[in-house]
Formats: structure tokens, sequence, C-alpha cells
């Protein structure tokens, strides 16, 4: 028997993006706006494929100029785990 029965589907970067989008927004205060999302104008979060994987870059602070974390999502887990730091995230920069 193959070991492929087994194997997760492939990484899809295209498609994922579209979920990560879809799962940010559900983040009420955020807000989409074109390769990013902004929380009272400010940008919080750069979304960009490249290659077989999605680069997140999560401010920080929230800020006019934030200092970035870079994540590299190459699976569905990274994915949610991006979401998960989001998360909170968010709740930091609304604290402050």
């Amino acid at each position: 028997m193959s070991d492929d029965f087994f194997a997760p589907p492939a990484f899809k970067p295209a498609e994922a993006l579209i979920q990560l989008k879809r799962s940010l927004r559900d983040l009420r205060p955020l807000a989409e706006r074109g390769d990013g999302f902004e929380l009272q104008g400010k940008r919080v979060i750069e979304l960009l494929v490249e290659g077989q994987t999605i680069i997140a870059r999560l401010a920080q602070r929230q800020s006019q100029t934030p200092q970035w974390d870079k994540l590299v999502l190459k699976n569905s887990a990274d994915v949610r785990k991006c979401v998960d730091e989001a998360k909170k995230r968010l709740v930091r920069w609304t604290e402050e």
C-alpha cells in the first residue's frame, strides 16, 4: 500500500489566501485594504503569495510605521496558527 494514501492534500496558496482573508475579515475590527488589513486606519497585517507559500507580516504594535514579524505559511496548519496569532495580537493592539 502506498504512503501517499495518508498524505495531506497539496497546499494551494491561492486558495489558502482566500480562506485566510475570510478568517481575518471575521475578526470585526480589522478592515481589508488591498493585500492586507488595517485597524483604525493603521496597517497591521500584510499578505503575499510567494511561490508555494504565503508570506504574512504581522505588526508587533499598532503604529504608523510598525515593526513586522514575518510568518511563512507552508500548509493549512500554518494558516490556522497565523489566524490564532492575529487574534492574540488584535487583543493587544486594541488595548494599546
